[in-house]
């Protein structure tokens, strides 16, 4: 849920780097990972996550579906509709410099989506449930790591949310366009900061994402400080949703904002 989407964005209170961020190497010691994983979420609610054994080409053959779509003609984007959305997000009314589309994570939703987002529906429905496969089992494994990690004697207590074929798990390809610099003589370093997706918490248990080489994600832990998240292609993050949140009760999650100021595109699949 968005809960503000302000003009600009202030500089104070916000880290340089994010250096602060746990990274978790999936290939380590199992007993090592589920300890670095339940720190990470009592004092982050956010982690990185590196060998996390997704293809290469499963996420490349995503992204390039994802851009495929978002160059096309406004007109025949919003075809897609319900799918596709811009600008407004969620039911509240809350504005960004976002486009987006916004699948259930089903082969058969997929599949149907498909046809109205390519003139090669096969092809793209193959390559969007692949990734959403993939990215089910990371987030189940994750979640399991979790329960593990909590000494929980049913590890299957949280992906069963998941695993569930009930589950209202959802894919979103976000893309936000360009900032473009009208004034030539402006200081680029000194530009307007947009907002591509105002302040929020994600309200499922989980939220997997990973965006392209162009940063602007930043994340609030709980004494306000805002960090910026140093894009990484080749890794995923991981958000403690508010479902998991409540359900564990200790652990909060942190709210998460999109600033913008590069004049590149940015795309990013949240799972």
């Amino acid at each position: 849920m968005v809960l503000a989407s302000p003009n600009s964005i202030r500089s104070e209170g916000i880290l340089p780097s994010n250096e602060l961020i746990p990274v978790v190497d999936l290939t380590a010691e199992r007993s090592q990972v589920t300890k670095l994983i339940v720190k990470a979420c009592e004092e982050y609610g956010f982690f990185k996550v590196i060998n996390h054994g997704i293809s290469h080409e499963v996420i490349s053959k995503t992204e390039e579906a994802g851009f495929s779509f978002f160059t096309k003609p406004v007109a025949e984007k919003k075809v897609a509709a319900p799918a596709y959305g811009c600008k407004n997000i969620g039911l509240n009314g809350d504005m960004g410099e976002v486009e987006y589309l916004l699948l259930s994570a089903t082969t058969h939703s997929i599949s149907q989506i498909s046809k109205t987002i390519s003139t090669d529906p096969l092809n793209v429905s193959s390559t969007l449930s692949a990734y959403t496969e993939a990215v089910r089992e990371l987030a189940c494994e994750i979640l399991e790591l979790i329960a593990e990690g909590l000494g929980v004697p049913d590890t299957w207590i949280f992906s069963r949310f998941i695993r569930d074929v009930d589950s209202d798990s959802v894919l979103r390809l976000n893309h936000y366009p360009p900032i473009i610099n009208k004034d030539n003589n402006k200081d680029m370093s000194q530009k307007f900061t947009k907002v591509g997706f105002g302040e929020h918490s994600d309200p499922q248990i989980i939220t997997i994402l990973r965006s392209n080489e162009v940063g602007g994600l930043q994340i609030s832990l709980q004494d306000g400080v805002w960090i910026p998240v140093t894009p990484d292609p080749s890794a995923f993050y991981v958000n403690v949703g508010d479902v998991l949140e409540n359900k564990e009760g200790r652990w909060e999650g942190p709210f998460c904002m999109l600033a913008r100021k590069e004049e590149k595109n940015l795309k990013e699949c949240p799972t």
